[in-house]
């Protein structure tokens, strides 16, 4: 049986919208895009490296799938995220796409997502892992489908921006920490287990 495990990148007031570049993700006008990269070293690129590694599948929102479709399967730079991107099995929950998905090894989810999701958790070995898709996330937090987020900490506050978890709405839980990696740039990797 596979477990579902969110990795995101967060600022110290909990914002997760466009880490990884100024044209990643704009809405509602946000100007911080690519506020991560400073903070990336050695000990984060290990860390996630490791994660990356593991037997499983990929489990993408639309907008995320196409974010990471347009540049990762066009890397030709040795990066050993692209080959894992690329080898690794995507699921996608969309009711805009259709297949076939553009990038190779890529699935529709059919049908109502937390639903699909229990299936692949049930029949998938390994680990479904959900990188960013911040909409997808908070539904299947809330269905109590996520067994572990791995969230990077930023040591950073930006004052708006979408957020892991939606301001004014209850039910996400508690959450006991397994594991804290600090980076040498004030980043702290921490995995944490829903509780209840």
């Amino acid at each position: 049986m596979g477990k579902l495990v969110v990795v995101e990148n967060v600022t110290l007031d909990g914002v997760m919208q466009a880490p990884g570049g100024a044209d990643e993700d704009a809405r509602g006008d946000f100007p911080y895009g690519g506020w991560a990269h400073p903070y990336a070293d050695h000990v984060m690129a290990e860390t996630m490296g490791k994660g990356m590694s593991e037997d499983g599948v990929m489990l993408f929102g639309r907008r995320t799938y196409e974010q990471f479709h347009g540049f990762w399967s066009r890397q030709t730079d040795g990066n050993p995220y692209t080959e894992v991107l690329n080898r690794k099995h995507k699921y996608v929950a969309s009711r805009r796409l259709a297949e076939p998905l553009p990038w190779k090894n890529s699935s529709l989810l059919k049908g109502d997502v937390a639903d699909a999701v229990v299936a692949l958790k049930r029949d998938v070995e390994g680990d479904l892992v959900v990188l960013g898709s911040g909409e997808l996330v908070r539904s299947l937090a809330t269905a109590g489908l996520v067994d572990v987020f791995t969230v990077s900490i930023h040591p950073l506050t930006l004052g708006m921006g979408t957020k892991l978890f939606a301001e004014g709405k209850a039910g996400y839980g508690t959450f006991e920490l397994v594991q804290a990696v600090p980076t040498t740039t004030g980043v702290i990797i921490a995995t944490y287990r829903p509780t209840a």
